[in-house]
Protein backbone atom coordinates (compact mmCIF):
# COMPACT_ATOMS: atom_id res chain seq x y z
CA UNK A 1 0.00 0.00 0.00
CA UNK A 2 1.47 3.35 -0.30
CA UNK A 3 1.00 6.76 1.09
CA UNK A 4 2.13 10.18 0.77
CA UNK A 5 3.49 11.81 3.73
CA UNK A 6 4.77 14.98 3.86
CA UNK A 7 7.54 16.89 1.87
CA UNK A 8 7.00 20.22 1.39
CA UNK A 9 4.58 22.87 0.48
CA UNK A 10 4.68 26.29 -1.28
CA UNK A 11 1.71 28.70 -2.70
CA UNK A 12 1.07 29.58 -6.20
CA UNK A 13 -0.72 32.33 -7.59
CA UNK A 14 -4.22 31.64 -9.54
CA UNK A 15 -5.26 34.98 -10.33
CA UNK A 16 -6.14 36.82 -7.27
CA UNK A 17 -6.02 33.42 -4.90
CA UNK A 18 -3.05 32.40 -3.54
CA UNK A 19 -3.62 28.56 -3.69
CA UNK A 20 -0.84 25.95 -1.49
CA UNK A 21 0.53 23.28 -3.22
CA UNK A 22 2.39 20.33 -1.34
CA UNK A 23 4.82 17.90 -2.62
CA UNK A 24 4.46 14.22 -1.00
CA UNK A 25 7.02 11.32 -1.61
CA UNK A 26 5.26 8.08 -2.36
CA UNK A 27 5.96 5.56 0.16
CA UNK A 28 5.57 2.31 0.16
CA UNK A 29 3.81 1.11 3.59
CA UNK A 30 1.42 -1.34 5.08
CA UNK A 31 -2.71 0.15 5.42
CA UNK A 32 -2.28 -0.68 8.92
CA UNK A 33 0.41 1.73 9.87
CA UNK A 34 -1.06 4.45 7.85
CA UNK A 35 -4.42 4.46 9.64
CA UNK A 36 -3.14 3.71 12.97
CA UNK A 37 -6.09 3.91 15.32
CA UNK A 38 -8.38 6.21 12.95
CA UNK A 39 -11.73 4.96 12.10
CA UNK A 40 -11.63 4.33 8.34
CA UNK A 41 -14.02 2.11 5.73
CA UNK A 42 -13.34 0.98 2.15
CA UNK A 43 -14.84 3.71 -0.51
CA UNK A 44 -15.73 2.43 -3.89
CA UNK A 45 -18.20 4.55 -4.30
CA UNK A 46 -16.76 5.67 -7.79
CA UNK A 47 -17.44 1.96 -8.88
CA UNK A 48 -20.85 3.47 -10.11
CA UNK A 49 -19.30 5.64 -12.57
CA UNK A 50 -15.82 3.75 -13.15
CA UNK A 51 -14.64 0.50 -14.05
CA UNK A 52 -11.61 -0.40 -11.88
CA UNK A 53 -8.67 -1.69 -13.46
CA UNK A 54 -7.65 -5.25 -12.84
CA UNK A 55 -6.07 -5.08 -9.40
CA UNK A 56 -2.90 -6.29 -10.58
CA UNK A 57 -2.57 -3.26 -13.26
CA UNK A 58 -3.41 -0.91 -10.29
CA UNK A 59 -0.53 -2.41 -7.98
CA UNK A 60 1.95 -2.03 -11.05
CA UNK A 61 0.76 1.51 -11.35
CA UNK A 62 1.44 1.92 -7.59
CA UNK A 63 4.83 0.53 -7.57
CA UNK A 64 5.43 3.02 -10.38
CA UNK A 65 4.72 5.48 -8.39
CA UNK A 66 6.91 4.58 -5.21
CA UNK A 67 9.77 6.84 -4.55
CA UNK A 68 8.41 9.59 -6.76
CA UNK A 69 7.59 13.16 -5.58
CA UNK A 70 3.86 13.83 -6.51
CA UNK A 71 2.52 17.96 -6.59
CA UNK A 72 -1.14 18.69 -4.95
CA UNK A 73 -3.01 22.08 -4.65
CA UNK A 74 -5.17 21.61 -1.96
CA UNK A 75 -7.34 23.54 -5.06
CA UNK A 76 -8.47 20.40 -6.79
CA UNK A 77 -6.11 17.87 -6.76
CA UNK A 78 -5.71 16.25 -3.50
CA UNK A 79 -4.33 12.41 -2.73
CA UNK A 80 -8.11 10.95 -3.20
CA UNK A 81 -7.79 12.57 -6.77
CA UNK A 82 -4.22 10.15 -6.94
CA UNK A 83 -5.83 6.68 -5.78
CA UNK A 84 -8.78 7.33 -8.12
CA UNK A 85 -6.17 7.72 -10.75
CA UNK A 86 -4.13 4.30 -9.59
CA UNK A 87 -7.51 2.68 -9.28
CA UNK A 88 -9.56 3.87 -12.69
CA UNK A 89 -6.53 5.09 -14.99
CA UNK A 90 -7.70 7.65 -17.67
CA UNK A 91 -11.06 7.40 -17.07
CA UNK A 92 -10.56 9.87 -14.06
CA UNK A 93 -9.86 13.42 -15.78
CA UNK A 94 -7.26 15.88 -14.04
Amino acid sequence: ISSLPYTGKQAINLGVHKVRVFTRKVKKQLLKEVVGKAVWDINNKSDKYHTPLPVEEIIQRAEGYIGKEVTYCVFGSNCEHFVKKLRYGDQVSD
